[in-house]
Protein backbone atom coordinates (compact mmCIF):
# COMPACT_ATOMS: atom_id res chain seq x y z
CA UNK A 1 0.00 0.00 0.00
CA UNK A 2 1.85 3.35 -1.12
CA UNK A 3 1.52 6.31 0.54
CA UNK A 4 -1.22 7.74 -1.32
CA UNK A 5 -3.48 4.47 -0.84
CA UNK A 6 -3.39 5.09 2.88
CA UNK A 7 -4.70 8.82 2.69
CA UNK A 8 -7.21 7.78 0.39
CA UNK A 9 -8.30 5.21 2.12
CA UNK A 10 -8.26 6.61 5.34
CA UNK A 11 -10.58 9.67 4.49
CA UNK A 12 -13.10 7.37 2.26
CA UNK A 13 -13.13 5.29 5.88
CA UNK A 14 -12.22 2.15 3.88
CA UNK A 15 -9.49 0.67 6.31
CA UNK A 16 -6.02 1.41 5.43
CA UNK A 17 -3.61 -0.85 7.01
CA UNK A 18 -1.97 1.84 9.43
CA UNK A 19 -2.37 5.48 9.84
CA UNK A 20 -1.28 7.73 7.49
CA UNK A 21 0.31 10.61 8.84
CA UNK A 22 2.69 14.26 8.35
CA UNK A 23 5.25 14.09 10.23
CA UNK A 24 8.82 16.16 10.30
CA UNK A 25 11.03 14.99 7.82
CA UNK A 26 12.75 12.80 10.25
CA UNK A 27 9.88 10.35 11.16
CA UNK A 28 7.96 10.38 7.48
CA UNK A 29 5.13 11.75 5.67
CA UNK A 30 1.92 10.34 3.96
CA UNK A 31 1.26 13.66 2.33
CA UNK A 32 3.49 15.91 -0.51
CA UNK A 33 2.33 19.69 0.21
CA UNK A 34 2.38 21.89 -2.92
CA UNK A 35 1.61 25.85 -2.73
CA UNK A 36 1.81 27.96 -5.82
CA UNK A 37 5.34 29.85 -5.84
CA UNK A 38 3.39 32.62 -7.58
CA UNK A 39 0.27 31.90 -5.60
CA UNK A 40 -2.03 35.08 -4.94
CA UNK A 41 -2.56 34.02 -1.24
CA UNK A 42 1.13 33.64 -0.89
CA UNK A 43 1.67 34.85 3.28
CA UNK A 44 5.47 35.88 3.52
CA UNK A 45 7.51 33.49 5.72
CA UNK A 46 10.16 34.77 8.39
CA UNK A 47 10.30 38.22 6.50
CA UNK A 48 10.30 41.29 8.65
CA UNK A 49 8.35 43.27 6.15
CA UNK A 50 6.44 42.17 2.90
CA UNK A 51 4.02 43.86 0.38
CA UNK A 52 2.21 41.06 -0.59
CA UNK A 53 0.28 41.42 -4.34
CA UNK A 54 -2.94 42.87 -3.03
CA UNK A 55 -0.80 45.50 -1.40
CA UNK A 56 -1.31 44.20 2.15
CA UNK A 57 1.59 45.49 4.11
CA UNK A 58 2.15 42.59 6.32
CA UNK A 59 5.08 42.86 9.56
CA UNK A 60 6.52 40.08 11.57
CA UNK A 61 8.14 40.65 14.89
CA UNK A 62 9.93 37.63 14.89
CA UNK A 63 7.72 35.14 17.25
CA UNK A 64 6.68 32.91 14.54
CA UNK A 65 6.90 32.35 10.84
CA UNK A 66 3.77 34.20 9.47
CA UNK A 67 3.28 37.76 11.13
CA UNK A 68 0.19 40.02 10.48
CA UNK A 69 -1.17 42.44 8.39
CA UNK A 70 -0.52 45.89 9.71
CA UNK A 71 -2.11 48.33 6.63
CA UNK A 72 -5.08 46.86 4.75
CA UNK A 73 -5.10 48.26 0.98
CA UNK A 74 -9.12 47.93 0.86
CA UNK A 75 -9.93 51.21 3.21
CA UNK A 76 -12.83 52.03 1.25
CA UNK A 77 -14.95 50.08 -0.87
CA UNK A 78 -15.35 53.35 -3.01
CA UNK A 79 -11.49 51.74 -4.15
CA UNK A 80 -12.88 48.30 -4.67
CA UNK A 81 -12.23 49.44 -8.61
CA UNK A 82 -8.69 50.44 -7.71
CA UNK A 83 -8.28 47.22 -5.78
CA UNK A 84 -4.83 45.14 -7.79
CA UNK A 85 -6.52 41.81 -8.32
CA UNK A 86 -3.96 39.07 -9.42
CA UNK A 87 -4.91 37.45 -12.52
CA UNK A 88 -4.94 33.58 -11.39
CA UNK A 89 -4.28 33.22 -15.25
CA UNK A 90 -0.80 34.43 -15.84
CA UNK A 91 0.84 31.39 -17.17
CA UNK A 92 4.34 32.38 -15.43
CA UNK A 93 1.96 31.18 -12.11
CA UNK A 94 1.66 27.87 -13.43
CA UNK A 95 5.09 27.04 -14.77
CA UNK A 96 6.66 23.50 -13.94
CA UNK A 97 3.07 22.67 -12.54
CA UNK A 98 2.80 19.62 -14.66
CA UNK A 99 6.35 18.24 -12.94
CA UNK A 100 4.62 18.37 -9.16
CA UNK A 101 3.05 14.60 -9.50
CA UNK A 102 6.15 13.16 -10.32
CA UNK A 103 8.21 14.76 -7.63
CA UNK A 104 5.42 12.90 -5.23
CA UNK A 105 6.20 10.02 -6.21
CA UNK A 106 3.67 7.82 -3.90
CA UNK A 107 2.31 10.23 -1.87
CA UNK A 108 -0.87 12.27 -1.86
CA UNK A 109 -0.28 15.21 -3.43
CA UNK A 110 -2.52 18.11 -1.53
CA UNK A 111 -2.32 21.38 -3.22
CA UNK A 112 -2.92 24.44 -1.85
CA UNK A 113 -6.49 26.88 -2.60
CA UNK A 114 -6.75 30.74 -2.17
CA UNK A 115 -8.98 31.44 1.36
CA UNK A 116 -11.98 33.10 0.78
CA UNK A 117 -12.65 34.62 4.51
CA UNK A 118 -9.07 35.44 5.59
CA UNK A 119 -8.12 37.08 2.26
CA UNK A 120 -11.27 39.10 2.54
CA UNK A 121 -9.69 40.20 6.05
CA UNK A 122 -5.93 40.84 4.88
CA UNK A 123 -7.84 43.24 2.94
CA UNK A 124 -10.45 45.22 4.86
CA UNK A 125 -9.39 44.51 8.67
CA UNK A 126 -10.87 41.94 10.96
CA UNK A 127 -13.62 44.40 12.44
CA UNK A 128 -14.05 46.00 9.17
CA UNK A 129 -15.21 42.55 8.08
CA UNK A 130 -16.94 41.84 10.48
CA UNK A 131 -19.26 45.21 9.89
CA UNK A 132 -19.17 44.36 6.32
CA UNK A 133 -21.27 41.66 6.95
CA UNK A 134 -24.14 43.92 8.12
CA UNK A 135 -23.34 47.12 6.14
CA UNK A 136 -21.42 46.29 3.05
CA UNK A 137 -23.06 42.68 1.98
CA UNK A 138 -22.99 43.21 -1.47
CA UNK A 139 -19.42 44.36 -1.68
CA UNK A 140 -18.35 41.57 0.63
CA UNK A 141 -19.75 38.90 -1.62
CA UNK A 142 -18.41 40.32 -4.76
CA UNK A 143 -15.20 39.88 -3.36
CA UNK A 144 -15.69 36.34 -2.32
CA UNK A 145 -17.13 35.55 -5.27
CA UNK A 146 -13.85 36.61 -7.02
CA UNK A 147 -11.87 34.64 -4.45
CA UNK A 148 -14.31 31.37 -5.50
CA UNK A 149 -13.66 31.82 -9.52
CA UNK A 150 -9.96 32.23 -8.39
CA UNK A 151 -10.47 29.02 -6.69
CA UNK A 152 -12.08 26.88 -9.95
CA UNK A 153 -9.45 27.70 -12.36
CA UNK A 154 -7.13 26.13 -9.63
CA UNK A 155 -9.14 22.97 -9.66
CA UNK A 156 -8.97 22.64 -13.39
CA UNK A 157 -5.00 23.25 -13.67
CA UNK A 158 -4.76 20.55 -10.58
CA UNK A 159 -7.20 18.48 -12.34
CA UNK A 160 -5.21 17.77 -15.37
CA UNK A 161 -1.92 17.34 -13.31
CA UNK A 162 -2.56 14.94 -10.72
CA UNK A 163 -3.55 16.46 -7.35
CA UNK A 164 -5.32 14.30 -4.81
CA UNK A 165 -6.71 16.87 -2.85
CA UNK A 166 -6.88 20.89 -2.01
CA UNK A 167 -6.48 22.66 1.55
CA UNK A 168 -7.80 26.48 2.38
CA UNK A 169 -6.71 28.46 5.14
CA UNK A 170 -9.89 29.99 6.55
CA UNK A 171 -9.37 30.35 10.55
CA UNK A 172 -12.96 31.03 11.84
CA UNK A 173 -13.03 30.62 15.64
CA UNK A 174 -12.35 32.53 18.71
CA UNK A 175 -11.59 30.74 21.96
CA UNK A 176 -14.91 30.30 22.78
CA UNK A 177 -16.77 31.35 19.82
CA UNK A 178 -17.10 31.85 15.80
CA UNK A 179 -15.73 34.68 14.94
CA UNK A 180 -19.08 35.60 13.20
CA UNK A 181 -22.70 34.36 13.80
CA UNK A 182 -23.42 31.15 12.49
CA UNK A 183 -26.63 32.35 10.75
CA UNK A 184 -24.68 34.86 8.28
CA UNK A 185 -21.69 32.55 8.03
CA UNK A 186 -24.84 30.11 6.12
CA UNK A 187 -26.00 32.89 4.86
CA UNK A 188 -22.64 33.69 3.19
CA UNK A 189 -19.94 31.44 3.03
CA UNK A 190 -21.67 28.14 3.12
CA UNK A 191 -23.12 28.01 -1.03
CA UNK A 192 -19.37 29.37 -1.76
CA UNK A 193 -17.95 26.71 0.04
CA UNK A 194 -20.59 23.91 -1.35
CA UNK A 195 -19.85 25.68 -5.08
CA UNK A 196 -15.82 25.00 -4.59
CA UNK A 197 -16.19 21.44 -2.83
CA UNK A 198 -18.23 20.51 -5.81
CA UNK A 199 -16.10 21.56 -7.98
CA UNK A 200 -13.07 19.75 -6.39
CA UNK A 201 -15.37 16.17 -5.83
CA UNK A 202 -16.85 16.37 -9.73
CA UNK A 203 -12.60 16.06 -10.53
CA UNK A 204 -12.18 13.20 -7.95
CA UNK A 205 -10.25 15.88 -5.63
CA UNK A 206 -10.71 15.75 -1.68
CA UNK A 207 -11.59 18.55 0.37
CA UNK A 208 -9.49 19.83 3.24
CA UNK A 209 -10.29 23.21 5.38
CA UNK A 210 -7.53 24.23 8.10
CA UNK A 211 -9.59 26.13 10.56
CA UNK A 212 -8.78 27.01 14.17
CA UNK A 213 -10.40 28.18 17.44
CA UNK A 214 -14.08 27.11 18.48
CA UNK A 215 -15.76 26.12 15.18
CA UNK A 216 -18.09 23.33 16.39
CA UNK A 217 -21.04 25.62 15.49
CA UNK A 218 -20.27 25.11 11.65
CA UNK A 219 -18.84 21.48 11.57
CA UNK A 220 -22.35 20.19 10.72
CA UNK A 221 -22.90 22.81 7.73
CA UNK A 222 -19.11 22.19 6.00
CA UNK A 223 -19.74 18.49 6.09
CA UNK A 224 -23.07 19.38 4.72
CA UNK A 225 -21.15 21.21 2.03
CA UNK A 226 -18.68 18.77 0.77
CA UNK A 227 -15.65 19.03 3.53
CA UNK A 228 -13.97 15.98 3.30
CA UNK A 229 -11.40 17.03 5.80
CA UNK A 230 -10.80 19.01 8.85
CA UNK A 231 -7.33 20.61 9.91
CA UNK A 232 -7.44 21.69 13.50
CA UNK A 233 -4.37 22.30 15.57
CA UNK A 234 -7.14 23.14 18.89
CA UNK A 235 -9.37 20.81 19.84
CA UNK A 236 -10.03 20.83 23.61
CA UNK A 237 -11.47 24.68 23.37
CA UNK A 238 -14.42 22.19 21.98
CA UNK A 239 -13.66 19.11 23.44
CA UNK A 240 -12.16 15.85 22.32
CA UNK A 241 -14.92 13.74 23.12
CA UNK A 242 -17.66 16.24 22.09
CA UNK A 243 -16.18 16.18 18.76
CA UNK A 244 -15.57 12.45 18.13
CA UNK A 245 -18.90 11.50 19.41
CA UNK A 246 -20.54 14.37 16.86
CA UNK A 247 -18.47 14.48 13.96
CA UNK A 248 -16.10 10.53 14.06
CA UNK A 249 -16.92 9.13 11.16
CA UNK A 250 -18.54 11.90 9.19
CA UNK A 251 -15.15 13.33 8.36
CA UNK A 252 -11.71 12.85 8.68
CA UNK A 253 -9.55 15.08 11.47
CA UNK A 254 -6.36 15.82 10.44
CA UNK A 255 -4.63 17.13 13.32
CA UNK A 256 -2.07 17.41 16.41
CA UNK A 257 -1.88 16.77 19.82
CA UNK A 258 -3.65 20.29 20.57
CA UNK A 259 -0.98 22.82 20.44
CA UNK A 260 -2.51 25.07 23.06
CA UNK A 261 -3.26 22.84 25.79
CA UNK A 262 -1.44 19.50 26.10
CA UNK A 263 2.17 20.20 24.35
CA UNK A 264 3.03 21.73 26.96
CA UNK A 265 2.75 19.11 29.36
CA UNK A 266 4.14 15.80 30.63
CA UNK A 267 5.39 13.06 28.39
CA UNK A 268 2.90 10.47 29.84
CA UNK A 269 -0.05 13.21 29.05
CA UNK A 270 1.30 13.80 25.62
CA UNK A 271 1.17 9.94 24.78
CA UNK A 272 -2.18 9.30 26.33
CA UNK A 273 -3.38 12.17 24.44
CA UNK A 274 -1.99 10.89 21.07
CA UNK A 275 -4.01 7.39 22.08
CA UNK A 276 -7.17 9.23 22.82
CA UNK A 277 -7.10 11.13 19.53
CA UNK A 278 -6.88 7.82 17.61
CA UNK A 279 -10.12 5.93 19.08
CA UNK A 280 -11.87 8.78 19.65
CA UNK A 281 -11.70 11.29 16.36
CA UNK A 282 -11.13 8.39 14.48
CA UNK A 283 -12.64 4.77 13.39
CA UNK A 284 -11.69 1.34 12.88
CA UNK A 285 -12.32 1.97 9.11
CA UNK A 286 -10.01 5.59 8.95
CA UNK A 287 -11.15 9.23 9.76
CA UNK A 288 -8.12 10.48 11.76
CA UNK A 289 -4.47 11.56 9.90
CA UNK A 290 -1.67 12.98 12.80
CA UNK A 291 0.02 15.37 12.03
CA UNK A 292 2.43 17.91 13.63
CA UNK A 293 2.27 21.49 14.10
CA UNK A 294 4.65 23.09 11.71
CA UNK A 295 5.79 26.48 13.41
CA UNK A 296 6.48 25.07 16.62
CA UNK A 297 8.93 28.28 17.75
CA UNK A 298 5.55 30.18 17.56
CA UNK A 299 3.76 27.68 19.54
CA UNK A 300 6.73 27.53 22.11
CA UNK A 301 6.76 23.76 21.57
CA UNK A 302 10.12 21.61 22.52
CA UNK A 303 11.71 19.20 20.72
CA UNK A 304 11.42 16.67 22.95
CA UNK A 305 7.31 17.29 22.75
CA UNK A 306 7.72 16.70 19.23
CA UNK A 307 9.33 13.99 19.28
CA UNK A 308 7.20 11.88 21.99
CA UNK A 309 4.17 12.72 20.19
CA UNK A 310 5.47 12.02 16.82
CA UNK A 311 7.28 8.23 18.15
CA UNK A 312 4.14 7.55 19.94
CA UNK A 313 1.82 8.49 16.89
CA UNK A 314 4.32 5.83 15.39
CA UNK A 315 3.89 3.22 17.91
CA UNK A 316 -0.07 3.64 17.06
CA UNK A 317 -0.12 3.38 13.74
CA UNK A 318 2.66 -0.21 13.85
CA UNK A 319 -0.37 -1.09 16.47
CA UNK A 320 -2.56 -0.66 13.87
CA UNK A 321 -1.01 -2.58 10.95
CA UNK A 322 -0.60 -5.15 13.35
CA UNK A 323 -4.47 -5.59 14.60
CA UNK A 324 -5.10 -5.52 10.21
CA UNK A 325 -2.98 -8.40 9.44
CA UNK A 326 -4.18 -10.33 12.68
CA UNK A 327 -7.49 -9.63 11.14
CA UNK A 328 -6.77 -10.32 7.40
CA UNK A 329 -5.03 -13.86 8.80
CA UNK A 330 -8.18 -14.68 11.10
Amino acid sequence: MTSRECVIKTIKFKSPERLAYKLPDEYGSDIYRFELPQSPDLRPRNQRKFTDEWGAIWENIGNCQVGEVKEYPLKSWDDLNKLKIPNIREPHRWQGIEKVRAAAGGKFLLGKGISIYERIHFLRGLENTWMDIYTNRDDIIKLIDILVDMNMYILDQYATTGFDGIIWNDDWGLQKTLMIPPQLWREIWKPRYEKVYKKAHEYGILTFLHSCGYIIDILDDLIEAGLDVIHMDQQENMGLELLGERFGGRLTFYSPVDIQTVMNQSDENIRNYCRRMVTTLGRPQGGFIPRWYEDPQGAGHTQRAIKVMCEEFLRLSAENNKNYIDAAAS
